[in-house]
């Protein structure tokens, strides 16, 4: 056989094999949300060649150290009852499969009646797998060459460490520089041209304290798809007065999209124009809020406030970036902490501006990666609390610094999924309503459900058992769900692609939580809970 027949089509290891079986057998196993049996036979794949590198790695180790070679008959053997407990394993964790997806589903008020087909799964995971082995055997053979053509020319040590450099190099390369950075590329030439169309049933508004309507400083094509949804579907004082009973004011938006001014400073300074012209800064209330990657701002944030209200009031939000939120975390977090930076401190100059005793409440909210832009504006909780009047920030990403901070410094004996900072007498940690009740009245408020992916995926769970899987646990967390090294972290960063498939109160749905956030925050004069009661119902859609 030629030496491309060795590398590529030779027989799989035996390490190798066991780890892969053993990484597909825990890919089985729950995780934080639900998930389709196609992602399963996805998840199943990336995790089995993940387990196969690995066996194969320690394989090859141990032969180098260890000269002994057994019996033919012995391997023989070992082969046999190795794939034997392999196909046990495999079908009893298949089998289990279904009801650790029933029971999570169940867990989470969702219909328990789901399509779920074992054979099929693993018919899809070994396809994949075999795919991605002979990538990797191909790029292993490339550097064989690449080796034994050095070896011609340098000494045999010297050769094979100039080429063992050099595929590692050419591989990082090839992944970010030609991949990741091709994918980001595509990414962004598709989501610029989504960012130029229109959600259906969006029209430009006609009221002037709105961006894009009449007298706007700021062009309804320069808004984006976001921006236009953000002010084309503003909420309209008919629609407060039906919650209010009472007159109502057309609330003000204004949002400056990515393509309305070239530099991050030069988008804040036209939005504090905007927010002027608006007179935004005559209204009671003037909130700040950060963007997603593609400059999503959930509605949610801006609706509770302006019923809370009855629509006196101004929100601000800048677009930073065309990508979609999860990529936009990976590769436009710098920008995303000068976008949030920025336009509060230009907020923040001409509010300082105003008499001490005129001035809105000065309010900062955002979710997601929206949180994390808006975060960025300030040095720590102390810094947050002395320039704003509260902030409330929703289903925060693991790498946001203050969230982290206070997480890993919170009161002894509260879990790491609802922690409690200084008795919560300035900031509180929320996944339902009852942990916001109580006085002091918080600063700030962080809503985070326990099963959000968002909230707790980090590149430590590749080594590190996470401390939200420690006793006790959230209700919301599947008893069954443990933690693998590898695995864990590939489930639940995929989780992400369904973190807005769960009923409200679990993964990255918040629903009127988000009332009660802002109610603990910056309650209107005479404000009740049967009103955040009666407002949660509308928010959700109840």
């Amino acid at each position: 056989m030629t030496e491309s027949g060795r590398v590529v089509r030779r027989r799989l290891g035996f390490a190798g094999t066991l780890l892969a079986t053993l990484f597909f057998c825990a890919s089985l196993t729950p995780s934080l949300l639900p998930r389709t049996w196609e992602y399963q036979g996805v998840m199943g794949a990336v995790t089995a060649i993940l387990g196969y590198g690995v066996g194969a790695s320690i394989g090859a180790g141990c032969r180098a150290v260890i000269r002994y070679r057994p019996p033919a008959r012995w391997v023989r053997r070992a082969w046999e009852v190795m794939l034997g407990v392999c196909a046990a394993l495999t079908v009893s964790a298949l089998s289990y499969s279904y009801g650790w997806q029933r029971d999570l589903r169940a867990l989470m008020g969702m219909d328990t009646v789901i399509p779920w087909y074992p054979p099929v799964i693993i018919g899809l995971a070994t396809v994949l797998f075999c795919v991605f082995l002979a990538l990797a055997r191909l790029v292993r053979l490339g550097g064989r060459k690449l080796i034994g053509w050095l070896d011609r020319y340098v000494p045999h040590v010297v050769g094979h460490a100039i080429g063992g450099i050099l595929v590692a190099f050419l591989i990082a390369v090839f992944f970010n520089d030609v991949l990741f950075s091709g994918f980001v590329a595509a990414m962004n030439n598709v989501s610029s041209v989504a960012n130029e169309s229109t959600q259906a049933g969006v029209r430009r508004p006609a009221s002037p304290e709105l961006s894009g309507g009449p007298r706007s400083l700021v062009g309804w094509q320069e808004l984006g798809k976001e921006g236009r949804t953000f002010t084309g579907a503003a909420l309209t004082p008919r629609e407060l007065e039906t919650f209010s009973g009472k007159p109502a004011e057309q609330p003000i938006r204004v949002y400056v999209g990515l393509e309305s001014a070239p530099t991050p400073r030069a988008r804040a300074d036209l939005a504090v124009r905007e927010l002027e012209r608006t007179g935004a800064f005559e209204r009671p209330v003037l909130a700040v809020l950060g963007t997603t990657g593609t400059g999503w701002v959930d509605p949610g944030l801006c609706e509770a406030l302006e019923y809370m209200y009855n629509g006196d009031t101004a929100t601000v939000a800048v677009q930073y970036s065309y990508l979609p939120s999860w990529v936009s975390f990976l590769v436009d977090r710098d920008r995303a902490a000068v976008a949030g930076r920025t336009l509060f401190d230009a907020v923040r100059e001409r509010w300082e501006r105003l008499p001490a005793d005129d001035r809105p409440l000065l309010l900062v909210g955002g979710e997601s990666l929206g949180s994390y832009s808006m975060e960025s504006a300030f040095s720590g909780l102390d810094d947050m609390v002395a320039r704003t009047d509260g902030a409330l920030f929703v289903g925060s990403p693991y790498a946001n610094p203050i969230w982290y901070e206070l997480t890993t410094e919170r009161d002894p004996g509260s879990p790491v999924w609802r922690p409690v900072y200084g008795s919560g007498e300035i900031v509180r940690f929320a996944q339902r309503p009852a942990d916001l009740a109580g006085e002091p009245r918080p600063r700030v408020v962080y809503l985070q459900n326990a099963s959000d992916p968002v909230v707790w995926w980090t590149p430590r769970l590749i080594f590190d058992r996470p401390a939200w899987l420690e006793e006790p646990r959230a209700p919301a967390i599947n008893p069954q769900m443990n933690w693998f090294p590898l695995v864990t972290f590939w489930q639940v960063l995929g989780d992400m692609t369904a973190g807005l498939g769960t009923p409200p109160g679990y993964g990255h749905r918040y629903g009127s939580l988000i009332v009660y956030g802002w109610a603990a925050v910056a309650p209107p004069p005479g404000w009740t809970a049967a009103d955040s009661a009666r407002l949660g119902v509308r928010i959700s859609g109840g």
